[in-house]
């Protein structure tokens, strides 16, 4: 009973979350310089037919009204229409969503098998040669922009040796380079997590009891100490999870991924406002959900939350 009232309780504060971010996304995008309906029919076009155009879209009302028409069929899954591609908003983001979503489970699988292990080891072995390799290459990973790291992939493993294509999406090789430049950023964070998290839950009494009734210290790692140091990676790892789906906007476009991405990043270039919006109200959606689901999981493991 506790666990639903905490999940209900969660829910309804995000409600106004959710609508207050869309409302600094509809005004930041509604004072951006540039005519959407010149734009769409060209600078050559006669005003007059501009300003009926304007008229029959809306846009010469004020923005209070707008946003409140836009909120009213936000809330039906409707984002309205591009303006550079004449097609529905969230057809478009639903088309692009499974790219994303299959990039993003491979790079947070990458993240976790490499990130958590080498983070135990590492607190295991505190301030060894192994200690000091994996925490030294978790920097980097962490430390090094995506651009770059997307960038050295490809010369090496794809012009260089020509063991994976450079770019497309067409077979699983296409996805392994993209998610290595993702996963490795991410595992680097978990691993560094984890790591501090277990040296500060081994300094507790109960470790060292555990320890004083003859356990192997395998037993006294795993038994004991790594379930209570996973919460904070546990919570690190569900919003990693929200931010990856939310679209990685410099992999997708730098490996050529027709993902929410990129489709946020041609918005940008057209300039198409309702495709851009739809986009970034859709990837706040995505990130304000895992967040959300970070706290559930996070209530689930720890019941002292769920009481408080």
């Amino acid at each position: 009973m506790a666990t639903i009232k905490f999940i209900v309780k969660r829910i309804l504060i995000s409600i106004p979350v959710i609508v207050g971010v869309i409302l600094i996304i509809f005004l930041l995008l509604n004072v951006v310089p540039g005519d959407p309906v010149t734009l769409m029919m060209k600078e050559h076009i006669k005003p007059e037919l501009i300003e009926q155009m304007k008229e029959q879209m809306g846009l010469n009302d004020p923005v209070m009204v707008r946003f409140a028409k836009y909120m009213k069929n936000a809330i039906m899954g409707d984002f309205g229409v591009s303006y550079k591609l004449n097609r529905n908003v969230t057809s478009l983001i639903l088309t692009a969503f499974p790219h994303t979503v299959r990039l993003s489970v491979f790079a947070a699988l990458i993240a976790w098998i490499i990130g958590i292990p080498a983070g135990i080891v590492s607190a295991v072995k505190q301030n060894s040669f192994t200690d000091r390799f994996f925490m030294s290459f978790s920097l980097m990973g962490v430390s090094m922009p995506v651009f770059w790291a997307a960038l050295m992939l490809q010369y090496i493993f794809a012009f260089k040796l020509k063991w994976i294509p450079v770019s497309g999406y067409e077979t699983w090789k296409h996805l392994l380079m993209p998610a290595v430049v993702l996963g490795w950023s991410s595992a680097g964070t978990i691993a560094r997590l984890t790591r501090s998290s277990l040296l500060e839950i081994m300094k507790n009494d109960f470790v060292r009891t555990a320890r004083a009734k003859g356990l192997k210290e395998n037993a006294v790692v795993v038994g004991h100490a790594l379930k209570n140091a996973m919460l904070p990676v546990v919570t690190m790892m569900a919003i990693q999870v929200a931010s990856l789906l939310s679209g990685a906007v410099i992999t997708e476009s730098v490996f050529g991924i027709p993902g929410i991405g990129r489709l946020a990043v041609n918005a940008i270039q057209t300039r198409d406002m309702p495709l851009l919006q739809g986009t970034v109200v859709f990837t706040t959606i995505i990130i304000i959900a895992g967040n959300l689901v970070a706290d559930i999981l996070y209530s689930v493991i720890d019941p002292r939350i769920r009481v408080e």
